[in-house]
């Protein structure tokens, strides 16, 4: 077969092209620490680690939301935390404020002090975050949740919503929780029946606070009235499923039990003719109301007002301590489902870090290169153009000429 010169020469150069081409390609993979340095080089590969590239992207956005999570319920916490250590500071008020030989002025002194705390209070209901997002108003973060038109009297701006962040696929964290939950959706009394003593009440009744004794009871929850005769001596009971049965006067003696469907309470002093006291279901009570009528109570003169003053003045601050001791138990309750929701989510953040892992060990078996071979073909391919550059130069050599 005849080889032209020029064929020669086309075939030295492509061999050395090649080669060349060959060796820098293996230097880009050694410098890089890349196996794959185009789609080409493995497609199926590629289009592996370019999944999983994204669902890595995707879990490292999933563990700055978790970040932010814990960010959030850390700090309700702590306002939850400052919230119990107040109503624990404002109950040892009341109790202080129930000594008897405490004089006007005492417990208007008291009362002043409480005032602070209620602001306090307040301001702790209207906390905001690190983001300025305020974080008992549900959804509505930029409205400020609790706005107060008198002592005691304060209206929720927010809503019932509790905002949300996604820490994982499946998961959505709730970081905050509505005001109304926190500080107003309080029941009052012990939670399932209050005693209280009318607000007309001219005797010296105390009545304590009702306790359940059976709380299977069909009418436990039914409103039982306490109506004192003339004289007060006895006093008849309305009600559903009482007994004995209304219209039956049932003797009374200070401090005595008074029992009907499942609870049992008892009355102290002497009451008047007329003198009312119910046990009823419990309703909602907030924070600010109750602390409100307290300082209201405690800034009200009793002296010269006889025994029905202070007997009010003591009813006041019972329902205020029993209110008190619910709202504790509430903030408790609130603070346990935060610390649920924050262990969830160092949990959740622990599995996206060993995630994380398992995406970075994958992506890397796909792409990235064997140093050992690749020096090993370094090598060999610098070998190969070395050889190839040597050769094409003695083959450029031969000529005819040469022999004439």
């Amino acid at each position: 077969m005849r080889i032209s010169t020029n064929t020669i020469y086309d075939m030295g150069v492509a061999s050395v092209q090649q080669s060349t081409s060959d060796l820098i390609r293996t230097q880009q993979q050694v410098s890089s620490g890349r196996r794959i340095l185009s789609p080409s080089d493995d497609p199926v590969a590629s289009a592996r680690v370019l999944d999983l590239s994204q669902s890595q992207s995707l879990n490292k956005q999933y563990d700055t939301n978790t970040g932010s999570a814990t960010s959030s319920l850390g700090l309700e916490e702590s306002m939850l935390s400052s919230v119990g250590n107040l109503i624990q500071d404002v109950r040892t008020y009341a109790l202080q404020a129930a000594n008897a030989p405490l004089s006007d002025q005492d417990r208007a002194s008291i009362a002043v002090d409480l005032r602070g705390r209620y602001q306090e209070l307040l301001g702790l209901a209207n906390s905001t975050d690190g983001n300025g997002q305020y974080m008992f108003s549900g959804y509505k973060g930029v409205t400020k949740p609790f706005v107060e038109t008198s002592l005691g009297n304060v209206t929720y701006q927010g809503d019932q919503g509790q905002r949300l962040i996604q820490i994982s696929p499946s998961r959505q964290m709730a970081v905050s929780d509505s005001g109304t939950d926190v500080f107003q959706r309080i029941k009052n009394g012990n939670g399932t029946i209050v005693g209280l003593a009318a607000v007309a009440n001219t005797g010296s009744g105390v009545i304590d606070p009702a306790t359940v004794t059976n709380l299977a009871d069909a009418n436990i929850c039914q409103t039982v009235s306490i109506v004192f005769n003339n004289p007060p001596t006895t006093f008849n009971a309305t009600g559903t499923g009482i007994i004995p049965p209304v219209g039956v006067a049932v003797p009374y003696t200070s401090g005595s039990t008074i029992s009907y469907n499942g609870w049992s309470t008892s009355i102290k002093g002497t009451p008047v003719s007329g003198d009312t006291f119910t046990v009823q279901p419990s309703s909602n009570a907030d924070m600010f109301k109750t602390l409100g009528d307290l300082i209201t109570q405690l800034e009200t003169p009793i002296q010269g007002g006889g025994a029905g003053a202070t007997a009010k003045l003591a009813n006041g601050i019972n329902t205020a301590i029993q209110n008190f001791d619910q709202s504790l138990q509430n903030v408790l309750t609130v603070r346990a489902s935060v610390g649920s929701r924050m262990r969830e989510v160092d949990s959740v953040k622990s599995t996206g870090e060993d995630l994380q892992l398992q995406y970075q060990q994958t992506i890397s078996s796909l792409q990235d290169l064997d140093y050992a071979k690749a020096i090993t073909d370094l090598t060999r391919q610098k070998t190969m153009l070395e050889a190839a550059q040597l050769s094409f130069t003695k083959i450029q050599g031969l000529s005819l000429f040469n022999y004439m």
